[in-house]
């Protein structure tokens, strides 16, 4: 059965690792797991069974039928959880019938071991961020508090409300003055647009104002206001129950960092271990990218090891303590992290910050940049999340495309945005999310657009209802939402600099109320309903302009449709042994058979009912 046929024919067996399907995400080894599967009616087989690797061996156990309803059966197994990773799948035999299902779907051929559904044995990632709605905020552009005046000398001081300056030496080095007590006068519309969570981008002392070339990790920059007006923002987020990300560069630092100074003062410096060291390289040493200005780290190092994430004062666990109180860190270029030529510390840098985090405090989140290149790296026991470029972002822009030439959707490709159907989206969620456990998707970052790439608004050229049921759909979607500060009123921005815009707090005449409004009901549907808390995913409807699927958990079923354009769609959710009961946000409607009529791009968020 090819991508297409399986697209056409939605209405078959099901199971994901969500809490409908699976009885514990996060046992221990030893302990017993029932997997349960649902069945429509009309699927017709003999037998059943989970194919389960227990200490690397195949085996495999029958399932029985527990639970019938009107449209569909209940099957379920129980399994020994026998290692820390546990991989299966199962498959149904009848008179000509042989299928596997695996978390790429249904297959009637042979498959891979790769694309198993995973239990990963492990304690559970923190429960906060499945309820959790994130903000990202880049210092310098939110908002500052008139306070702080000071002026290093790379910078190129701004105008609050002028526009960034295109690709130019000013690149980097623009400094509108954005401090952390501005963001502390602005909390409230944080609180206000329903937001439970702050992403900051790198706060510590730097020579730009990106701040991903730290001079030190030990403070937090002076040009926004320093340690103490970190102390102070993070009392007064705690007491609105905001957490705060930090970002953190374990690949790199800035060449004006002491570490550097050190090194090349001292050829016998622990220090000088640190970096790579190439003569041939102009100003001596591997910098990340071939840049002068972010030497790489080099993780053969075992002093160097124990200062970022080893040692008890190291820079990890330091940010994460109770005294400074971060609720964890996004990694940068995670993917980089620890590789360098013959050298590959990568997993052991990446499960040495997770092992620091835990020893300090279990209940923080790691999410990584470009995590996601590589399925292995969200095996449960490396980064919790990535970024979820890969798996959502990048797909969705290509099929809403309305803007190809925008930087090839944050792809790193040579060509313009390619143009894809919703079987294509579809398939290419389902590729990346088939790779890795379900824990690690629902602790996966999501996101429309970011400060390192073009604003959402505008890769749809302005089009605030594409723009809403963009949202909608990353709102509804699991995973972890973030919302890029300024998204919310209508911000623009062709490229990352472009789009790291201020916001003008002065003067709301150019903010998008009407659109933040939006933006605040479906924040406030994604805090509170617990199917899109709790609740698995499966897809329902997959056409060329329109998707919908269904997020089910123990207490509701909620069904979700987003449209990219102007759609006349019939849904039939009776097949699914479903009809509405209330509509949540979008068009009203009724019934078993949803009828949907727009002239634009539209979504809808419905409470279903057996």
């Amino acid at each position: 059965m090819g991508m297409k046929e399986k697209m056409q024919s939605l209405v078959i067996p099901h199971h994901d690792g969500s809490e409908l399907y699976v009885s514990n995400i996060a046992p221990n080894v030893g302990e017993k797991v029932t997997l349960r599967v649902r069945i429509p009616k009309d699927y017709m087989f003999k037998e059943a069974y989970v194919r389960v690797y227990e200490d690397g061996e195949p085996r495999t156990y029958q399932l029985s039928r527990n639970q019938q309803l009107k449209s569909e059966n209940w099957y379920q197994v129980s399994i020994t959880i026998h290692n820390i990773h546990t991989i299966y799948r199962f498959v149904f035999i009848g008179d000509g019938k042989y299928e596997w299902l695996n978390a790429s779907g249904l297959s009637d051929h042979d498959v891979h071991s790769n694309n198993d559904f995973q239990i990963v044995a492990i304690p559970a990632n923190p429960k906060w961020i499945h309820s959790s709605v994130f903000y990202q905020i880049f210092p310098d552009r939110f908002a500052r508090s008139g306070k702080i005046s000071i002026t290093p000398d790379w910078a190129y001081p701004r105008d609050w409300n002028e526009l960034p300056r295109g690709r130019s030496k000013y690149t980097g080095k623009e400094l509108y003055g954005g401090d952390l007590l501005g963001v502390q006068d602005h909390l409230g519309h944080v609180v206000d647009l329903g937001a439970n969570g702050i992403y900051f981008t790198p706060m510590f002392p730097s020579r730009s104002n990106h701040r991903y070339d730290a001079t030190s990790f030990d403070h937090i920059d002076p040009i926004l206001g320093g340690d103490r007006a970190f102390q102070s923002l993070i009392s007064a987020a705690k007491s609105k129950k905001i957490r705060i990300l930090g970002d953190l560069t374990s690949n790199h630092c800035g060449v004006g960092h002491d570490w550097l100074a050190k090194a090349k003062k001292n050829p016998k410096s622990k220090e000088h271990s640190f970096f790579y060291w190439d003569k041939k390289i102009k100003w001596g040493y591997v910098g990340w990218f071939g840049l002068e200005s972010l030497p790489k780290l080099n993780y053969a190092s075992k002093a160097l090891r124990q200062v970022m994430y080893g040692a008890k004062n190291s820079i990890v666990k330091k940010w994460i303590s109770p005294k400074y109180g971060m609720a964890g860190w996004r990694i940068d270029v995670g993917n980089m992290t620890g590789v360098q030529g013959v050298d590959d510390f990568h997993t052991e840098v990446m499960h040495g910050i997770r092992n620091a985090m835990q020893e300090v405090n279990p209940d923080t989140w790691l999410v990584a940049e470009n995590g996601d290149f590589k399925a292995g790296d969200l095996n449960g026991l490396g980064w919790q999340g990535a970024m979820n470029y890969q798996g959502f972002m990048r797909p969705f822009w290509n099929w809403i495309n309305r803007n190809p030439e925008i930087t090839g959707g944050f792809q790193g490709l040579p060509f313009a945005m390619p143009k894809i159907n919703g079987q294509q989206l579809v398939a290419s969620i389902q590729e990346f999310n088939a790779s890795i456990p379900w824990r690690s998707l629902t602790a996966s970052m999501l996101l429309l657009d970011s400060h390192d790439t073009a604003r959402f608004r505008t890769v749809v050229l302005g089009d605030k209802k594409a723009h809403i049921a963009a949202m909608t759909m990353m709102l509804t979607y699991p995973g972890v939402p973030s919302i890029f500060a300024g998204d919310e009123i209508g911000l623009e921005g062709a490229w990352g600099e472009d789009a790291r815009r201020t916001i003008n707090w002065d003067d709301r005449s150019g903010w998008d109320v009407e659109f933040l409004a939006e933006v605040k009901k479906l924040v406030a549907l994604r805090k509170s309903q617990n199917a899109l808390i709790h609740g698995g995913l499966r897809w329902v409807a997959v056409e060329d302009d329109y998707v919908a699927y269904l997020r089910e958990s123990k207490k509701e079923s909620l069904l979700i449709l987003v449209s990219r354009s102007a759609i006349s769609a019939k849904i039939d959710i009776g097949k699914f042994g479903y009809s509405v009961e209330k509509t949540l946000y979008g068009q009203e409607v009724s019934g078993t058979v949803l009828a949907i009529n727009s002239k634009a791009a539209t979504q809808g968020v419905w409470l279903l009912k057996n």
